[in-house]
C-alpha cells in the first residue's frame, strides 16, 4: 500500500496565561495516498506547516517511530 509519511508541526489549541504564548506540536503520522490531499487541507486549515514529506510503505496505524 502507498503511504506518506508526514511530518507537521501545528500550534497546540490551549492558550496558555497570554494569547501571545503559543506552544507548537510535532507530530510523524502515515497517511494513505488516497487521503493526502484532504490531510493536507486539514493541516493548513489548523494553521500548521507540513515539514517534511516521505514516500513509505506500510500498515496503517503503524508507528512511525519504528519504520
Amino acid at each position: 500500500m502507498r503511504m506518506f509519511k508526514v511530518t507537521a508541526c501545528v500550534p497546540s489549541q490551549t492558550r496558555i496565561r497570554t494569547q501571545r504564548e503559543l506552544q507548537n506540536t510535532y507530530f510523524t503520522k502515515l497517511v494513505p495516498y488516497d487521503n493526502w490531499f484532504r490531510e493536507q487541507q486539514r493541516i493548513m486549515k489548523m494553521g500548521g506547516k507540513i515539514v517534511k514529506v516521505e514516500l513509505a510503505t506500510g500498515k496503517p496505524g503503524m508507528n512511525t517511530g519504528l519504520a
